[in-house]
């Protein structure tokens, strides 16, 4: 049987603005062993006009006969992992970009710590039309599962879906990206299941930058799969802090995970509410109220928030 490439890239792709300046990075890597996977998903958009500008043969193009919709869009992820033949495996969104040294970087990182399930790296976060607006907090160059959860309920980290790389078979083992309702955190929740038991490797290198504006999963979708997806993320953390580490430096992590879960986890809601909030109305005001009981926070936190989002415009 043939060997694949060491890498597969893979754009689930669905808004054709930023395509081609996603695809034109990805082509430009300094290292040439990947393929590239777009998957259309049976976009409006002229996606195959956009892939056919670049040369045959540079991109392998599927489109899905049916839309999975904002809701499951976690199902076009993991039919582009189904798609992969490479060794190691990369997500990108249709609007990001990777810098040229991307693939170059993480294979120094993976001979650096060989045998992982996850590796991580840097990146910076622009604006609709490209400008930077700042860089994502460095991390250690490598830490345990327990370590990046406890960063992240701590929200002291900014990460994205595509500043991960994961060992393929690895990924696949564990059912693929973990669903959440718009992949609301299904970042998250993916790469702590992939780091469980053998830790991440970061890179400081800055390989990545994520285009943060309107249209994105991140700053769109609607109040009731916010709060489906975050009981979701609650209750699979609850389920792993049930396990007992066997590292003693581990075990000191868990213990503070544990201890502060029910504050962290209350602090996570009310910033995704406080986001919400500031983009959104009196309607947004109604609809998390509505859903207050649902995510157990207070109203009276939820008003004060809106208020708050007012004096600030």
């Amino acid at each position: 049987m043939e060997q694949g490439p060491t890498y597969t890239i893979a754009i689930p792709a669905y808004k054709g603005k930023y395509l081609h300046d996603c695809i034109a990075s990805v082509l430009a890597q300094s290292m040439a062993d990947f393929e590239l996977i777009v998957v259309d998903d049976c976009s409006p958009d002229d996606i195959q006009g956009i892939v056919e500008a670049f040369p045959a043969g540079s991109i392998r193009y599927y489109r899905n006969e049916i839309n999975t919709g904002a809701r499951n869009v976690v199902d076009n992820w993991n039919k582009c992992l189904s798609l992969a033949t490479g060794q190691f495996f990369v997500l990108m969104g249709d609007d990001d970009m990777m810098e040229p040294n991307y693939l170059e970087e993480f294979s120094k990182l993976i001979a650096q710590y060989p045998g992982l399930d996850v590796y991580h790296c840097r990146c910076k976060v622009m604006d609709e039309q490209g400008k930077p607006l700042f860089l994502s907090a460095p991390c250690p160059s490598f830490e345990t599962v327990y370590d990046h959860i406890l960063e992240r309920l701590y929200m002291r980290r900014t990460q994205y879906i595509s500043d991960f790389v994961y060992d393929i078979d690895a990924l696949r083992s564990h059912g693929g990206f973990f669903f959440l309702p718009q992949a609301w955190g299904s970042d998250d929740i993916t790469a702590f299941r992939a780091a469980m038991y053998k830790g991440i490797g970061y890179t400081s290198a800055v390989l990545f930058n994520y285009r943060q504006s309107s249209i994105t999963i991140t700053t769109s979708g609607n109040v009731e799969d916010k709060v489906e997806a975050v009981n979701m993320q609650e209750v699979w953390l609850r389920d792993f802090l049930e396990r007992q580490p066997t590292n003693p430096l581990d075990e000191i992590v868990h213990k503070q995970i544990c201890n502060e879960f029910e504050g962290l986890m209350l602090r996570k809601k009310t910033e995704i509410i406080r986001q919400d909030l500031e983009q959104g109305g009196f309607l947004c005001l109604m609809k998390w109220v509505y859903w207050a009981y649902g995510l157990e926070v207070p109203i009276v936190s939820i008003i004060k928030l809106y208020l708050l989002s007012k004096v600030r415009k």
